[in-house]
């Protein structure tokens, strides 16, 4: 039985209208996962609808140490009430303070960091019944600059989306110049703005790459291109596909007719040095 939960469930990822949810879902026998791909590959719901949409309350922050380090990091509340109160704010940059201090490589060091005699985990714990509400450290990632490297942040909104990235340069005296910097900011702007996958096509998973290729072959069967054609079709609608999701293959935000990884070029050239972005992470709140 398809019920109307699982109607607004699929409504609510997708943002599909409701009969085609429920259509799908009843062709599916109410798999959400097999009617996502099912609504995409009719062009009805969008990738990556389904992260857009999804979200909880809380508040993301960072700390970051340029040429030392950098932490981002997570916590979710149960409702924008208690987010916007300024006791969980004190005590989620709180929370940040003593990690950006402390040396934990992964969420599960952050959560054993010793804090007031007990840890980051039962103090944050022990702050559900003072808050009323559940609480939650849901993501923290820490990078530590690597010689010649320049680690930067950003917090979107409030605190509901945040970037940290790591840049690497090839002579000390750059990080310190004004273009630098500025580009820097940018690129932390533009992962926010446009939520890359990945740095490279290489940081596609394949089972991602297949599944957009189903997508496409799907979607291509469907308009009534024959087989032959199909298999020469995919391949540039890989492409595409590439330039959306990969950060050095996207259009840079501030102007799109340039690429990430052109950018980085023209201004390296400009700084008489050669720029890599060589990781970044992007926490949208509750993703």
């Amino acid at each position: 039985m398809i019920t109307a939960a699982i109607v607004k469930e699929l409504r609510d990822k997708t943002n599909a209208g409701m009969m085609d949810c429920k259509r799908v879902l009843t062709e599916t026998q109410g798999d959400i996962e097999a009617s996502i791909k099912l609504l995409r590959e009719r062009g009805i719901a969008k990738a990556g609808a389904k992260a857009d949409r999804a979200a909880k309350e809380g508040i993301i922050v960072a700390r970051v140490n340029p040429a030392v380090s950098g932490i981002l990091l997570e916590i979710n509340c149960e409702t924008d009430f208690v987010s916007k109160n300024e006791n969980f704010q004190a005590f989620v940059q709180e929370v940040a303070d003593v990690l950006a201090a402390a040396t934990a490589s992964d969420h599960a060091a952050a959560l054993a960091v010793p804090y007031r005699e007990t840890s980051i985990e039962n103090f944050i714990k022990s702050k559900v019944i003072e808050v009323g509400e559940n609480l939650q450290f849901r993501k923290y990632i820490r990078y530590d600059a690597a010689p010649g490297a320049v680690i930067g942040s950003y917090i979107h909104m409030g605190g509901k989306v945040g970037v940290l990235i790591e840049m690497g340069t090839t002579r000390p005296e750059t990080a310190a110049t004004d273009l630098f910097r500025d580009l820097l900011k940018d690129l932390t702007l533009h992962i926010a703005a446009c939520a890359p996958k990945g740095l490279s096509r290489d940081d596609i998973p394949q089972a991602v790459v297949e599944n957009e290729k189903d997508i496409f072959r799907a979607r291509l069967i469907a308009e009534g291109k024959p087989a032959a054609m199909i298999e020469k079709i995919i391949p540039g609608q890989l492409g595409k596909f590439f330039a959306e999701s990969c950060f050095l293959e996207q259009g840079f935000v501030k102007d799109t007719d340039i690429t990430v990884a052109a950018l980085l070029e023209s201004k390296g050239k400009e700084l008489g040095d050669t720029l890599t972005v060589t990781r970044f992470a992007r926490f949208g709140l509750g993703e």
